[in-house]
């Protein structure tokens, strides 16, 4: 793929600005959701303050050579519900949050530290494209009913899911001529365009809703505006909600629930980091394992994940809705990434503005989703296309993963869940092992 902005490249400040806000509209969908799912207090805004810090410090670990945006991981849910399930107060759970993360991210350093000592050629053969491939095209495949379910969900009860369809079907259209036959800044900020052009219609839908008492024209909610009290807000940070009592009520019993729930997914989720840097590589055309290094993404994303967490109580993940969007714009510039980070922290003190994001309907970001989740899958199709499926263990491999990512299976041991795109990856990885085909590199998988 032609980047029109590589890795090194500063585009002038007004794109800067437009790039970021494009980035922060594709995760921020996700990265406000898991606190909302968990819970407990978990503030949304604080979650967009962590994922920018989090990304602040990836960015510096990889001396701004990575693309991607690190966002609050839906891998680390059950974690997070064991966190607060274990402990004996909401406060102590909010300090068992930051406990876990420290956990997860150590499991980051240590497979960092056997990396710089092994370096990465194990990983290539435990690994090859016909693993890689078919796993990073589920993690796209695996997101796509998430996609369509918003598609064609509304934000007010009542409001008629063809409503929803069509402003999300719009959302989508609008994203795809533009970043097909765009001109200049219009082929860049697909997204933003598209996210506004959705916007627009459902706002139009709910005013003739609102005029003729039709409320099932109505599938935007506003009343995230209509509560705002102030302008400024400070977001109710994790290690200031835990407080001294928290502290006190830790006990070695709950250290032990906590390392139980945080560690074994942590390992989960550096397969998936080595699946999205996989996919960025083949994006970009550079191979971000050799630079910066599979050591520096590994630390940047377990220190950024601690520190993400100290402050919004979300652990962190790189976000394929980031790595997609880079994709779609061929967008790679690290200064667009800063600029959302910036953005993210920005957005989260301005309650006015969280508050918009909070009104972005469903169905409008479903239609977005398609797009971002599509691309994904599509380049993991890509990085497996010269691999032989002619031969029975190739064919074998692959077939393992697509089945039992597409069908979503997920794995629970006691408060431990092994979600899709892991347990297909696991699957994969043992099939190929079992075939006696984990040692061949790329060009003899495709010759043989």
């Amino acid at each position: 793929m032609e980047l029109i902005y590589g890795i090194k490249d500063k585009p002038s400040l007004g794109k800067v600005i437009l790039f970021a806000l494009q980035q922060l509209l594709a995760i921020m969908a996700a990265t406000i959701a898991v606190p909302a799912i968990v819970g407990n207090g978990l503030s949304a805004s604080a979650a967009l303050f962590g994922a920018g810090v989090g990304t602040f410090v990836y960015l510096l670990f990889t001396k701004s050579s990575s693309p991607v945006f690190l966002g609050s991981s839906f891998a680390f849910i059950g974690s997070m519900f064991s966190a607060f399930g274990g402990a004996a107060s909401v406060t102590v759970g909010y300090w068992g949050l930051i406990i876990g993360a420290v956990m997860a991210g150590l499991v980051y350093v240590i497979i960092a530290i056997i990396v710089k000592c092994c370096g990465v050629k194990w990983i290539d053969r435990l690994m090859p494209p016909v693993i890689i491939g078919p796993t990073v095209s589920i993690i796209g495949l695996s997101l796509s009913a998430n996609a369509v379910s918003d598609l064609m969900k509304t934000s007010v009860e009542g409001g008629s899911t063809y409503v929803a369809l069509i402003c999300g079907l719009i959302t989508l259209a609008v994203t795809m001529m533009c970043s097909s036959y765009g001109k200049k800044i219009g082929r860049l900020i697909p997204f933003i365009i598209g996210i506004l052009a959705g916007y627009l219609a459902a706002s139009i839908f709910a005013l003739i809703g609102y005029t003729t008492s039709n409320p099932a024209l109505i599938v935007i909610n506003y009343q995230a505006l209509l509560g705002v009290k102030s302008f400024f807000a400070i977001p109710k940070f994790t290690f200031l909600a835990g407080g001294i009592e928290g502290l006190k009520g830790i006990t070695p019993t709950y250290l032990l629930t906590i390392f139980a729930a945080y560690v074994p997914v942590a390992f989960v989720v550096f397969a998936e980091h080595l699946a999205d840097h996989k996919n960025l590589s083949a994006i970009i055309g550079v191979d971000l394992l050799k630079t910066p290094g599979l050591t520096r993404t590994l630390l940047g994303d377990g220190i950024g994940t601690i520190v993400s967490t100290a402050f919004g109580g979300c652990p962190n993940t790189t976000y394929g809705e980031s790595i997609g969007c880079v994709a779609i714009t061929r967008n790679a510039s690290t200064v667009s990434i800063w600029g959302c980070a910036i953005l993210c922290i920005l957005f989260s003190l301005i309650s006015p503005l969280v508050a918009f994001l909070e009104t972005i309907p469903n169905c409008v970001m479903g239609g977005v989703c398609v797009a971002l989740y599509g691309f994904i899958a599509v380049s993991g199709f890509k990085m497996f296309q010269k691999v032989d499926l002619n031969i029975n263990r190739n064919l074998f491999v692959a077939s393992v993963i697509f089945i039992t990512g597409v069908g979503g299976m997920v794995v629970k041991i006691g408060a431990v869940e092994i979600r899709t795109v892991a347990c297909a990856l696991i699957l994969g990885i043992l099939t190929n092992i079992l075939l006696g085909g984990n040692t061949k590199p790329k060009k003899e998988e495709s010759e043989n």
